[in-house]
C-alpha cells in the first residue's frame, strides 16, 4: 500500500520468460517477406531493353553514314583527279556473206550464215586503261530475236587515248529456229538485226588493278542485205585456130608469125573446122556489198546476283 491507504498496482509479470504468473503469454512471430526474384528481373530487364537497342540503333546508323561520307569523298576526288568515261563502241561495217534457210513441213527451218562484223572500240580516257577478257559476239534479228549465230573475239588491254579495231565472223550452221520467227530473214532485201558483245572488264590506275566487272556492248539499228543471187549460167565458144594445110611437094611450110596469123584471121574469114565444146561457168554468186554503217552502240554493266544478271 501507498502512504496515502491505497493499494499500490502491480506491474504485469515480464513476457517472454515463462516465469510469470498466470501461464506462459501467447507468441506472435510477424512473417518474413521475401520478394521474388523473378520479377525484379523481369522488371530490370523492361527497363533496359529499350535503351540498349536504341544505342544499337543510333550506333549502326552513325557508322553507315560515315561509311558513306568516306565513299563518297574518295569517289569525288577521284572524280576530279581522272574525269572516267566509259569505252566508246561502234559498228562500222556488217556484211552477210552467206545466208541459206532451209524449209521443210517435217523438220523445223535450219539456218546458215556468215556475218562479217566490225567494230572500233576507244579509250577516251587519259589515265585509265581498260582490260578486257575474250569477247562473246552474238547476233539475232531485231524483230523476234531469232539467233543468227555467235562468234569470239580475244580480249585484249585497252590504253588511255587507244582506238582499236575489233572484226568477227558471226556465224551458224544448220541452226534450228523457229517456224513462225522465220519471216524475220529475209533471202532478198534487207532486214534488221541487233548485235552483242558480252565480257568482263576491269580498270588499270597506275600499278592498281580494279575487279573485274560484266559489261555488254549492245548495237541497234543496224540493217543488213542477203547476198545477191547467183547468176544464170553463161554458155561460152572457144573459137577454133586454123589448121596449116599439108604441102603436097613434102616440103616444110613455112612458119609464119603468130600475132599475124591472128591479126589476118577476121580478114580472111576464116571458119573453124569443128566448133569448140560448151563451157558452163560456175562461178560462185557475189556476197553482198559491205553495209558501212555509224552506228554507236551502248555499253551497260552487267551485274550478277546468285543467278540472275541485271
Amino acid at each position: 500500500m501507498s502512504s496515502n491507504g491505497k493499494p499500490t498496482p502491480q506491474p504485469p509479470a515480464a513476457a517472454g520468460n515463462g516465469n510469470g504468473a498466470g501461464g506462459p503469454p501467447k507468441m506472435y512471430q510477424r512473417p518474413i517477406y521475401r520478394p521474388q526474384q523473378g520479377g525484379a528481373k523481369r522488371r530490370r530487364g523492361g527497363r533496359s531493353c529499350p535503351f540498349s537497342c536504341c544505342c544499337c540503333f543510333f550506333w549502326t546508323v552513325l557508322v553507315i553514314l560515315l561509311v558513306a561520307f568516306i565513299a563518297a569523298v574518295v569517289g569525288g576526288a577521284f572524280y576530279l583527279l581522272y574525269r572516267p568515261h566509259r569505252p566508246a563502241f561502234t559498228l562500222s561495217v556488217a556484211n552477210v556473206t552467206k545466208l541459206s534457210l532451209s524449209s521443210s513441213a517435217a523438220t523445223a527451218p535450219a539456218l546458215t550464215d556468215a556475218i562479217d562484223v566490225t567494230l572500233t572500240a576507244r579509250n577516251p580516257n587519259k589515265k585509265l586503261v581498260y582490260f578486257y577478257d575474250d569477247f562473246t559476239v552474238t547476233a539475232a534479228t531485231a524483230a523476234n530475236a531469232v539467233p543468227l549465230g555467235e562468234a569470239s573475239v580475244p580480249g585484249f588491254a585497252h590504253e588511255a587515248g587507244n582506238i582499236t579495231v575489233i572484226k568477227a565472223t558471226v556465224s551458224a550452221s544448220a541452226l534450228a529456229i523457229d517456224p513462225t520467227a522465220s519471216s524475220d530473214i529475209k533471202k532478198s532485201g534487207e532486214f534488221p538485226i541487233t548485235l552483242d558483245l558480252e565480257t568482263k572488264a576491269g580498270v588499270k590506275v597506275g600499278s592498281l588493278k580494279t575487279k573485274k566487272i560484266g559489261i555488254q556492248v549492245h548495237c541497234e539499228g543496224i540493217k543488213v542485205a542477203a547476198p545477191a543471187p547467183p547468176p544464170a549460167p553463161v554458155k561460152k565458144r572457144k573459137l577454133a585456130t586454123k589448121k596449116a594445110d599439108a604441102p603436097a611437094s613434102g616440103k616444110k611450110p613455112k612458119a609464119e608469125a603468130p600475132a599475124k596469123a591472128v591479126a589476118d584471121a577476121p580478114a580472111k574469114g576464116v571458119v573453124a573446122d569443128a566448133p569448140a565444146p560448151d563451157v558452163v561457168d560456175d562461178a560462185p554468186s557475189p556476197p553482198a556489198p559491205a553495209a558501212t554503217v555509224a552506228r554507236v552502240c551502248e555499253v551497260r554493266i552487267r551485274v550478277k546476283i546468285w543467278k540472275w544478271t541485271f
